[in-house]
């Protein structure tokens, strides 16, 4: 008998409205670590920052995102997921790239920060005026 071998679908790029502005969190009060540092995903955070802060559906969410309800809602429960295990082992919470596509937006290369140009003409980083900016696509 002959096997099918299927080929995992590529995960595509997930509408984000905004990078978090910070780079994570680290617990307070706490002389020695038990858990291993947690990394969460632009995506991630949006799907946390849009039902959670912003209060909205999980289907208007997904809408914003461009993706799809189920897919919205096992990157919901994802983060959940891991911002508990965090906060009871006593993680830090640190935010990565991930599968995002954020129109509009440039990341600086010299200090690794996401931002929108003021002009459209040749941006520059707004915090250490580098020219060394790539697009997001």
């Amino acid at each position: 008998m002959r096997k099918l071998c299927r080929m995992a679908r590529s995960i595509k790029n997930r509408r984000i409205q905004m990078a978090p502005g910070i780079g994570g969190f680290k617990p307070h009060g706490m002389q020695h670590r038990k858990g291993p540092d947690v990394f969460i995903g632009f995506e991630e955070y949006e799907a946390l920052k849009l039902c959670d802060y912003e209060m909205l559906t999980q289907a208007e969410a997904a809408q914003m995102m461009q993706i799809s309800r189920p897919t919205f809602t096992r990157i919901y429960e994802k983060v959940r997921q891991k911002i508990a295990r965090a906060f009871v082992e006593g993680s830090a919470i640190y935010f990565t790239g991930g599968h995002v596509k954020m129109a509009g937006w440039y990341h600086c290369s010299r200090c690794q920060i996401t931002f929108t140009p003021e002009m459209e003409a040749a941006p520059v980083c707004p915090f250490c005026s580098s020219s060394l900016v790539q697009k997001f696509s």
